[in-house]
Order: C-alpha cells, then sequence, then structure tokens
C-alpha cells in the first residue's frame, strides 16, 4: 500500500531501485482505493503513475498484513528506512566532511534524542524549538541549493549579478549557525546549558483594582488555635486599623493562581500534592508557617517546571519542595529577583536556574538531588547565595558563559556555604571554545603563509589572507555584507565568489574546526575563583566533590 495525501492505494512492487531507494510499482488487480474523494479514478492513478515512471519512495510503501509471514523481513526493512529518512537525515549531511564516520556524527546522537523526546525526558518546548530550527535549517538550505545552482552558471560581470551572491553568503553563515545549535540540542550535555531559553507567557495581573492586599491562607484543616496563632503573628507584623482581607484554599496552586500584587500566600502545615505549574508572574510573598519539613509541596505527574517567575520581587520561605518525574529544573527565575530563605529543595532534573538579567538571593536554605547542577547561573544575571547546603547533585553550581549573544558578565556572590558529596566538581565554569579555536586555526594558517613569502609575492599572500578571513568569518555567523561599491574592490569577478559558493561546504574541513563530538573538554581549575565575576567569597566548604572543587568544561 502507498500513502500519499492521506489516500491509500494499493500497488504491487515489480523492482526495487537501491541507488535511488525507490521501488517500481504497478496497480493491484483488482484496482483498491482507501480515498474520501471519489475523484481518484483508476485512470487518474495510471496517469499519476506514469508522471512518476512507475517509481514510489520507499518511505510512502506499507506493506499489507499478511499472516504467511512472506513479507516480514520486507516490511521490517521499509520501516528502518521510513525511520532513517523520517528521524536522523538531514539533507546537507552529504556536505559535511571530517574524520569521522556517518554513525558517530550524525547517527547517534539524533537516535538517542529521538528516543529521549519519546520517553519524556525532554522538555515540550525545548521539542517546539528543536522542529522549528529544523524546519528553519530545510528552508534555508533549500534556498541556498537553489541559489547556488543558478550562480553556478553565471558568466557576468556585472555589478547586478553581486547582490545574490552576497545573499549567498548570507544563507550559508545563517545555515552554519542553525546547524551548529540543532547540534547542541542533539547533545545531552549541552542542550539544556545553551539551548532552551523557555519564555514564560503568564503575564502579571498587577494590582488588585480595588487596591487591596489580600493574605491567603492555605490549610487542609485547620484547628482554632493554629488560626488564632495566625492571625495574632499577622496583626504584630502589619498593625493597622484598616481591616485584612483573608481568603482561605484548599491546595497552594490555587492560592497563587488567585494573587494580585502585594499578596501573601500563607501555606500551613501539611502535605500538599500538586499537578500544575506554580507560575508566579507578580510581587508576592509564599511563606510556609512552620518548619520546611512541616510544609511539603510535592509535584507529581509527568510536567516541565515547578515553579517559574517573573514577579520583579518574589519572596518564597520556609517550604520544601519535592519534584517527581521531572523534565525540567523545580525553579527557573526568568527576570527580576527571587528570594529563597529557609527553604528545602529536593530535584530530580536541575535545580535553580538563574536567567539572564534575572537575580536570586538564596540563603539558609539546602538543595540537593539534582541530575544536573544545583544551581545554574546565566550570563548577565546575579546570584548572592549564603549559609545554604548544596549536595548531591551532579554538579554543584554551573555558571555559563555566553556563546552567541553578547552579556555582561554575572556577578555572584557566596558567604558560607557547604558545597558536597556532588558527583561532579563543586563549582564548575562553562564557557565555548569553538570561536577562540577557529581564531587559533587562522593564525596557523597565517604562519604558513609567512613561511612561503619568500616563494610568493606579496599580493598573491594578501589575496590568499583575504580569502582565509573570509571563510572564516562566515563560518562563524560573523560575516558582514558588502556594500556594491566594496564588493567590486574586494572581488575581481563575481566567478570568484561563485566558485567559492559552490565549494564552501568542501573547504570546512581546511578550517581545521573542532566538531561538537570532540568538544566537552572537562578540566579542573583551581584558579576558577579568581574570576572577576565572582564578587564576594567568603568562608564557602567545598567537601568530598567526585571531580574537585572546581572545574572547567569547554565546548
Amino acid at each position: 500500500r502507498s500513502f500519499s495525501e492521506s489516500h491509500y492505494f494499493k500497488f504491487q512492487v515489480i523492482d526495487v531501485d537501491y541507488v535511488a531507494l525507490k521501488a517500481v510499482v504497478s496497480l493491484a488487480d483488482p484496482y483498491l482505493c482507501d480515498s474520501p474523494v471519489s475523484t481518484f479514478t483508476l485512470e487518474c492513478m495510471q496517469e499519476l503513475l506514469e508522471l512518476k515512471e512507475q517509481r514510489l519512495p520507499l518511505q510512502e510503501l506499507w506493506v499489507v498484513f499478511d499472516d504467511s509471514g512472506v513479507f516480514d523481513q520486507t516490511a521490517l526493512a521499509i520501516e528502518h528506512v521510513r525511520f532513517f529518512y523520517q528521524n536522523i537525515w538531514r539533507s546537507w549531511d552529504e556536505e559535511e566532511e571530517d574524520e569521522y564516520d556517518y554513525f558517530v556524527r550524525c547517527v547517534e546522537p539524533r537516535l538517542r534524542l529521538h528516543y529521549d523526546i519519546l520517553e519524556n525526558r525532554v522538555p515540550s518546548g525545548l521539542i517546539v524549538d528543536y522542529r522549528n530550527l529544523l524546519s528553519q535549517c530545510e528552508a534555508s538550505y533549500r534556498k541556498f541549493l537553489n541559489l547556488r545552482s543558478s550562480l553556478s552558471n553565471c558568466s557576468s560581470d556585472s555589478e547586478q549579478e553581486n547582490i545574490p551572491m552576497v545573499e549567498g553568503l548570507k544563507l550559508y553563515s545563517e545555515i552554519e549557525q542553525l546547524k551548529q545549535k540543532l547540534k547542541l540540542i542533539e547533545n545531552p550535555l549541552l542542550r539544556y546549558v545553551f539551548c532552551y531559553q523557555k519564555n514564560c507567557n503568564v503575564q502579571a495581573k498587577g494590582v488588585r483594582p480595588n487596591g487591596q492586599k489580600v493574605t491567603h491562607v492555605v490549610a487542609c484543616t485547620m484547628m482554632t488555635g493554629l488560626l488564632w496563632s495566625l492571625l495574632r503573628d499577622r496583626l504584630c507584623q502589619e498593625p493597622s486599623k484598616e481591616a485584612i482581607e483573608i481568603q482561605f484554599h484548599g491546595d497552594p496552586l490555587s492560592a497563587i493562581n488567585a494573587c494580585y500584587e502585594g499578596d501573601t500566600v500563607i501555606v500551613c502545615p501539611g502535605h500538599y500534592v500538586v499537578h500544575g505549574t506554580f507560575s508566579i508572574a507578580d510581587s508576592i510573598e509564599l511563606e510556609g508557617y512552620g518548619l520546611p519539613d512541616d510544609i511539603v509541596i510535592e509535584k507529581r505527574g509527568k510536567g516541565d517546571i515547578f515553579v517559574d517567575c517573573t514577579g520583579t520581587d518574589i519572596k518564597i520561605s520556609s517550604i520544601k519542595f519535592v519534584q517527581h518525574d521531572a523534565v525540567e529544573g523545580i525553579l527557573i527565575i526568568h527576570h527580576g529577583k527571587t528570594t529563597l530563605e529557609n527553604c528545602v529543595l529536593q530535584c530530580e532534573t536541575t535545580g535553580v536556574t538563574v536567567r539572564t538579567s534575572a537575580e536570586l538571593l538564596m540563603k539558609n536554605s539546602d538543595l540537593c538531588g539534582a541530575k544536573g547542577a544545583g544551581i545554574e547561573i546565566y550570563p548577565g544575571s546575579k546570584c548572592t547565595l549564603s549559609d545554604n547546603g548544596i549536595p548531591h547533585c551532579k554538579e554543584g553550581i554551573l555558571i555559563k558563559m555566553s556563546t552567541y549573544e553578547h552579556y555582561d558578565i554575572s556577578k555572584i556572590s557566596m558567604v558560607n556555604n557547604v558545597i558536597h558529596n556532588n558527583e561532579g566538581y563543586g563549582i564548575i565554569l562553562v564557557k565555548p571554545t569553538i570561536f577562540f579555536d577557529l581564531q587559533e586555526s587562522v593564525q596557523d594558517e597565517t604562519e604558513e603563509n609567512n613561511a612561503l613569502k619568500i616563494q610568493t609575492s606579496e599580493e598573491a599572500s594578501a589575496a590568499e589572507r583575504v580569502e582565509l578571513d573570509k571563510l572564516i568569518q562566515c563560518a562563524t555567523g560573523k560575516m558582514e555584507l558588502y556594500a556594491r561599491s566594496d564588493l567590486s574592490e574586494q572581488v575581481e569577478d563575481n566567478c570568484e565568489i561563485v566558485n567559492y559558493l559552490v565549494a564552501a561546504s568542501t573547504q570546512k574541513g581546511q578550517m581545521k574546526k573542532k566538531r561538537l563530538s570532540e568538544l566537552g573538554i572537562m578540566q579542573a581549575d583551581d584558579n576558577l575563583m579568581s574570576q572577576e565575576m565572582f564578587v564576594s567569597i567568603v568562608g564557602n566548604q567545598f567537601k568530598w566533590n567526585g571531580k574537585g572543587s572546581f572545574g572547567t568544561f569547554l565546548f
């Protein structure tokens, strides 16, 4: 059977073109058509097959169920072909040239990502990002192939031909950046750290229309003594002649969803189970009435983030958060300031993530159990850690430096923290080496050119350096668009650019560019604490971390 545009037709396979991966078919007798559209007649199908030269791609064929088992191996082979072209193969793979085979370079990481998605180990937002990037890259690559094909027949030296050539250079640069981002997502060690920039769509409500601030009380059951004690404490904290409005809730999620700017949520002792995300977009206070071990909020069910903070000034205190079946971390601060005080965070993936331009103040709290980093700090953020414990994580604290974007350096203060019994490093700094290695390659090539200067003229050496600089700039995504007048000065004729576009993909091996599978060099770094991002470092202890106290991850 063949599937095309939601229509099923029964064919007989006569032969197989193994090179083109197409089957030579003919309509089965009797003619069978499973289609909601009655206009597909036998004559229409015969005409369509003639246009396709009686050939159909193998991935469009399904074997009809047969009790004999004769076609079992055929069906399995077709399913393998279909799976490969739907989930593994990329049209630009043929242009990738390096010393590693195709399986190591492409099949293994893409296959791992496919099964991570099937087993719900990848956040839904990251899946959407990956598929969007893949669609963008495929569209850009098709445009690039069409443009390269049209320019390969170019023989004109007119200035008007420079416009599509510059577009080709821009497309090539765009494709290289998209391909690198795809590889980052396919790498399980790097996909969360560098790729996933989840944006919270929850909008802040602002101040309540009547201007009143409300205290939300969450309790499973409440004795009168606890109620009197709670009211007495609130009156002592906020002595006012105005009446205090109190709303009661049975679970903390409904209380947070009912909050406006300036509200307070008080969670009474109890064990609360939630199945949603705490999306906090307003400046509120979430506090437990008692010790953290007595106020437990447990998240069950597969989902994304546990606590999502975007408010300007959020305060969370005296609560124990327990996360199960997680795909993302336990708390993300997108922007604004979030204060954690006297809390316990029992994680399963990453712990607390401080995004760019966000601020975290964490004190007297414990964070444990993260399969990734206990705390991830992004560039341009601010993080103050005081009297905390961070044990039993993959890495204690992960500090990310910028890859593509340019942000201010993070500002980190650490006072009297104990970071111990982590599998990797206590603190690890992650920074890129891709562009640095490319620059080194340029220097190596320049030295070789200088060694040959005696045998070549100065004009030829200058032309080689210009061509090499263009190639490096294009590969790193920093190729500038030249004006028409500049093109006429830097390129003698259009055919040189045409040749460059045609051969660009085959020249990448000459740049000595490191592939992502070669990256990920981790090393101890005793000088890490001298980095300028650390504003204050006082009284911290690093004990029994598997790889040491400080390390650097080069990718």
